[in-house]
């Protein structure tokens, strides 16, 4: 399995590991739903050296981004961050992934750490325009530093003003006296908080530093059992389940990263538009359980009549609300806020309203 700059630091503090996208992750260390609590409370800190990063540079850059991703890449402007995805040829999606522009020629693209190899194939398959591409995955590490606490206890690290980075925007700064820090005002919790992009070879100063920084505010490494956690009780996708190259994003509920504007001319753009214009077979929806039970991925959806409506692609028992929750695709007719729909719990039905997400208010 490959490692990332933390991984010695994992194993030392006890956290339970295993395999993700290759790398070995820590998936806990306290408890899932401590992690879950201590991120909504106070301030946790992920290990997402794993995610992959691609940067676009050239006079070319923005027109193969328009082309090869959904939203409107020209409405950045540098320091901005855009959530975007790759719609393949098929009508699915290839991956979802945030788009930065450092100026206005070169912007750094943050894949997922499973699809690293795929998207790098598919944006050197598709780069006709000739844009400057290069694969820094490797040559990257990440912390994601969330809850509401972040601030404070990042703020002591630096001399720019945390809070004069809005969200989806980013500074390169000092950090912990490390130059050129990516801290970004993103994140995949809901929580609030920072991500860091930084060297690998300053990461054991750089981890040191924040949580030194916030033992006052009681921060603690969290695993990516939460990380899912927190990401479905605000309603976030996760590529793999909820997304996928047969899934689309109109049937997804990102029309709004679809930008049909003039000139942006993206791969399927004609058959994306149509089924915004005609229509969906299926719909992504959340739902809460009313009876008892936990949905989990690839469980039935049923009507009242135990007929087959859709299908469970995330579900979990949600750690603040102790219900379980969940997302999946369902007939048009049934995604409408306050439906009745059932579970198929190994031929039991139980029952479930549709809702909108986030779960976690």
């Amino acid at each position: 399995m490959k490692t990332t700059p933390f991984t010695e630091k994992h194993i030392a503090l006890g956290a339970k590991m295993h395999e993700f996208a290759g790398y070995n992750m820590p998936i806990e260390y306290s408890g899932i739903i401590d992690e879950h609590l201590t991120v909504c409370q106070d301030v946790g800190v992920f290990d997402v050296s794993h995610m992959g990063e691609f940067w676009v540079k050239g006079p070319n850059a923005l027109a193969f981004l328009q082309k090869i991703t959904s939203n409107d890449v020209f409405a950045l402007a540098p320091g901005k961050v855009q959530y975007t995805c790759f719609p393949n040829d098929k009508g699915g999606i290839v991956d979802d992934l945030l788009v930065y522009q450092y100026e206005p020629e070169k912007y750094l693209l943050v894949v997922n750490a499973a699809n690293i190899r795929k998207d790098w194939d598919w944006c050197v398959a598709h780069n006709t325009e000739g844009a400057e591409l290069e694969n820094a995955s490797d040559r990257m590490a990440q912390l994601a530093v969330q809850g509401p606490k972040a601030i404070l206890a990042l703020q002591k690290l630096t001399d720019i003003d945390l809070a004069s980075i809005p969200y989806y925007t980013f500074k390169v700064l000092e950090f912990a006296g490390e130059k050129n820090v990516i801290v970004s005002n993103t994140g995949y919790t809901g929580a609030g908080g920072f991500e860091l992009y930084f060297y690998p070879d300053a990461a054991d100063k750089i981890w040191d530093a924040v949580f030194e920084a916030g033992e006052e505010y009681g921060i603690k490494p969290v695993g990516l059992g939460c990380r899912d956690t927190l990401r479905l009780e605000m309603g976030f996708c996760l590529y793999g389940n909820d997304l996928d190259d047969t899934t689309s994003p109109i049937e997804a509920g990102l029309g709004w990263i679809t930008k049909f504007v003039e000139g942006k001319n993206f791969i399927n753009r004609p058959m994306l538009e149509k089924q915004k214009a005609e229509g969906v077979l299926r719909k992504l929806v959340g739902f809460e359980m009313i009876d008892r039970g936990i949905p989990r991925k690839d469980y039935d959806l049923v009507n009242a009549e135990g007929e087959k409506i859709g299908v469970v692609t995330s579900g979990t028992m949600s750690p603040t609300r102790k219900i379980g929750i969940g997302l999946g695709y369902v007939k048009p007719e049934y995604s409408k806020s306050g439906t009745e729909i059932y579970i198929d719990l190994r031929g039991r039905k139980l029952k479930a309203m549709v809702v909108k997400p986030p779960f976690r208010k």
